[in-house]
């Protein structure tokens, strides 16, 4: 049975970051936390994944690109490499959509990096208290946001897996056995919902959360 993350006197806590430099920084600003000990660092994605597995780290500072990847598909992964796993998402993504989406998927709290060392230790402290910890300006920003995966349809889930894979309209149309019509339909409410408009837009969107086409039929 993996070990639970309550009643510690002091909290281990590793770094997953593909920059030497900020994990060096993190590091040294951790070093004056006496709530966490640093025990590890990791560069990449199936490096973290491996670590947390044999570490069991009670906290994960997780950056949510590394190497170009998104980190967020992995988020559940990691939970349930180790049970009670705290993670903070640590980022200079300033998207609330991505915030929301990392929540959603067991994320206990979303830094931007540019936040000052101090706000570091508070969002530590707050979720070793149980609490969701959110930089401010996303957390005004996501308290307003009116769009998520959760509000898109399961056609047009599809139809922004296809986009995000490189189909165009008519493509699309043949694939789902719909008009162009109706696929331009659902192109448009997609683009509506998620104020976005180009191509790049939506596939960047649709990476970052983890949809993907639907298999051919």
């Amino acid at each position: 049975m993996s070990p639970t993350v309550t009643h510690q006197s002091r909290w281990t806590l590793a770094l997953a970051d593909d920059h030497p430099v900020v994990r060096a920084g993190l590091r040294s600003l951790l070093s004056n936390e006496p709530a966490v000990e640093v025990i590890a660092e990791f560069h990449d994605l199936p490096t973290t994944l491996q670590g947390v597995r044999e570490l069991q780290p009670a906290i994960l500072l997780l950056d949510l690109t590394m190497s170009g990847v998104s980190a967020l598909p992995t988020i559940p992964d990691l939970l349930t490499a180790r049970s009670g796993l705290i993670i903070i998402v640590l980022t200079m993504h300033e998207d609330p959509g991505f915030a929301r989406e990392a929540l959603r998927l067991g994320a206990r709290g979303y830094l931007l990096k540019e936040a000052a060392a101090d706000e570091l230790a508070i969002a530590i402290r707050r979720v070793l208290r149980g609490e969701t910890y959110l930089h401010p300006t996303i957390g005004a920003r996501l308290a307003t946001l009116d769009f998520g995966p959760a509000e898109l349809t399961d056609r047009e889930i599809q139809v922004l897996g296809l986009i995000a894979a490189g189909y165009t309209n008519a493509e699309i149309a043949q694939r789902l056995y719909v008009s162009l019509r109706t696929v331009e339909g659902h192109r448009a409410q997609i683009r509506s919902k998620l104020n976005l408009e180009s191509r790049a837009q939506l596939s960047e969107w649709a990476s970052e959360h983890g949809i993907t086409p639907p298999p051919h039929r």
